[in-house]
Order: C-alpha cells, then structure tokens, then sequence
C-alpha cells in the first residue's frame, strides 16, 4: 500500500486580505517583481529588491524596504542593518544562510539631499500596492516562523492595532502551521544612541533566540 503524501501546510495570511496572490515559483515570482508597476515607486528605484533565501526555509525574516545599498545590489539586508541584523542571527544560533530575507516594500523609497538619496517611509498606498508580492513569497514557503523587523512589517502581518513596543516578542498565530513575532528593525536600533542602542540590541537577539527556540520545540513543517 502506498502511504499517502504529506498534507501541504495552510498559507499564513496577512492581516489585510490580498484579492489575488500571484502564483509561480520563487523565480517566476522574482522576475514578475521585476517589471512591477502597482505604484509609482518604480520610476526612481534602480531595480525591485525582491526576497533572497532558500525556497525550504523554515524561518522567514520580514522588514520593512530597502535601503540605498539594497537598491544598487538588487538584494535584502545588504547594507549596514543587513549587516547587524546577520551578526546578531549568528549570535542567537541562527545560520542566515538558512533564513529568507524580504521586505514588505520591494522598492527603495527615497528622497535627495545633495548627491545622497535618504530612505523615505513608503505611504498606505504603496504598502498595499506591494502586499501581494509578500502573500505570494508567504504562499510559496510557507515557514514555520516569521519575525516582522519594524512597525510597517508588523503592522502588515499583524494588523494597524498591533503595537511594537507593547508586544514585541510575543508569538502570534498567522496560519494554521504558522508562528509569528515582531520585534526591532536593526536599522532602528542603529539611529540609537547609548544605553537604548544596547537595549534595544539585545532584545533584538532575545527575540530571535525565541524564533529559534520556536523552531527547535515544533514549529517545523511537515516533510514533503
């Protein structure tokens, strides 16, 4: 007799429903991002910085959009949080290599002072805009656990009512095999200064050691 095939897990679900969620494969996804026109952030922005990471990822880390570095390099968390945010997943028992890097805005919002382009946050409009690129990366991975870095991220899984620093850390339900929790955006905590760097930093990585101890007590998808 033949044993039946695993049963797929249930998609997590973003707070606001998306009315159509693209379909494909991570790559077919990516090159469709690629020539994205839902908002106009794509005139300015050298390229769509779309999710990285393996397609199997149990752990999905979600921030909010690009930065200048991100934008020329056409990948997530390159720049100085990317580079902050790996130190700590290191420290916490994480291999970033195993973790898929996104962000809910895929274009690099921002605005010129002299030669240099600053981040800009991006408005209602074009979050929602880009709402259905992350369903889909949802859809197709459905992780185990998903920890939102910043207020936008989790505002998008979660809900407008959620408040960061009311209920940063603790788990959230996003589907029926789906663990979440928000936490620090590690570009947030480099604009600190002193003491409340350090805090912040560290309850950072506390967090992420909670998404992996998460990970290690069960919330781990069914073989294929």
């Amino acid at each position: 007799m033949v044993p039946p095939r695993a049963r797929r897990p249930e998609p997590p679900r973003l707070a606001k429903p998306v009315d159509e969620v693209p379909g494909g494969s991570l790559a077919a996804l990516r090159r469709a991002a690629a020539g994205c026109r839902r908002c106009p952030l794509w005139r300015d922005a050298t390229r769509t910085v779309f999710g990285a990471g393996p397609g199997r990822a149990r752990l999905m880390l979600v921030g909010e959009q690009p930065g200048n570095e991100e934008d020329l390099e056409g990948k997530p968390f390159v720049g100085p949080a990317g580079r902050l945010l790996r130190e700590l997943l290191a420290e916490a028992g994480i291999d970033p290599l195993q973790v898929y890097l996104t962000n809910t805005v895929k274009h690099f919002k921002f605005r010129m002072r002299g030669k240099r382009r600053l981040h800009s946050r991006a408005n209602a409009a074009e979050q929602a805009a880009c709402r259905p690129w992350l369903a889909a990366e949802l859809d197709r991975l459905r992780p185990a656990v998903v920890v939102a870095l910043g207020a936008m991220a989790a505002h998008t899984l979660f809900g407008n009512g959620f408040g960061l620093l009311r209920e940063r850390g603790r788990w959230q339900v996003l589907g029926p095999e789906t663990h979440a929790l928000a936490t620090w955006h590690p570009s947030a905590i480099l604009r600190m200064r002193g003491p409340d760097r350090d805090a912040a930093r560290a309850q950072l990585l506390e967090d992420l050691r909670t998404a992996a101890a998460g990970l290690d007590r069960g919330f781990a998808r069914p073989s294929p």
